[in-house]
């Protein structure tokens, strides 16, 4: 493989505006960026998630994910193009299952925290469905692919369910108690 960057810095992009992979220009708060910067971020907290010890299953789950998020921001740095697919979403639920499986029913709203990963996790939650909205706006203008929005919409649950695992294997989750509030 040749050498992909050659040089870090262009100065294309210091009039505010950036480069998409078909070689078309668009502002830097356009959709699309905001889109592909979202995604890229939510991608850097599951790089943050894999920071933590983690269980092997999970961990290899994670990683997929992030192969699937490198290829989403492909997408959407190719307007038009098209790489994830319905087999991505399934792999998703499969280990969205099975993890789930490991779960005793959900009684109570759980809030975010429970050790380190487990709150890692809830932050890429949060972020994942900031990236799902970024999808959802994009596509009232442009072509996007809608098994990339499923997966994100599946992955949030993903995130949850693998915050609950972490937070239970650290020790405990962590509930909401609506009268503590009014306190």
């Amino acid at each position: 493989m040749g050498h992909r960057l050659t040089k870090i810095y262009t100065r294309t992009g210091d009039s505010g505006t950036t480069g998409l992979a078909d070689g078309s220009r668009v502002d830097k708060d356009d959709l699309r960026i905001e889109a592909m910067g979202t995604v890229d971020e939510l991608n850097a907290y599951v790089g943050r998630i894999l920071s933590h010890k983690v269980p092997s299953e999970m961990r290899e789950c994670l990683t997929d994910v992030q192969h699937a998020l490198f290829d989403i921001g492909g997408e959407l740095a190719i307007p038009g193009s098209s790489t994830v697919t319905a087999e991505y979403v399934e792999a998703l639920e499969s280990s969205l299952d099975n993890i789930n499986a490991t779960l005793p029913p959900l009684k109570e709203f759980i809030l975010p925290g429970g050790g380190g990963a487990a709150t890692a996790t809830h932050v890429a939650r949060a972020v994942c469905r900031r990236a799902e909205r970024r999808l959802v706006t994009l596509a009232r203008r442009d072509d996007v692919n809608v098994h990339s929005r499923v997966y994100l919409n599946r992955l949030s649950d993903l995130f949850f369910v693998i915050a609950r695992a972490l937070a239970r294997a650290h020790g405990t989750e962590v509930y909401w108690n609506p009268k503590r509030s009014r306190a």
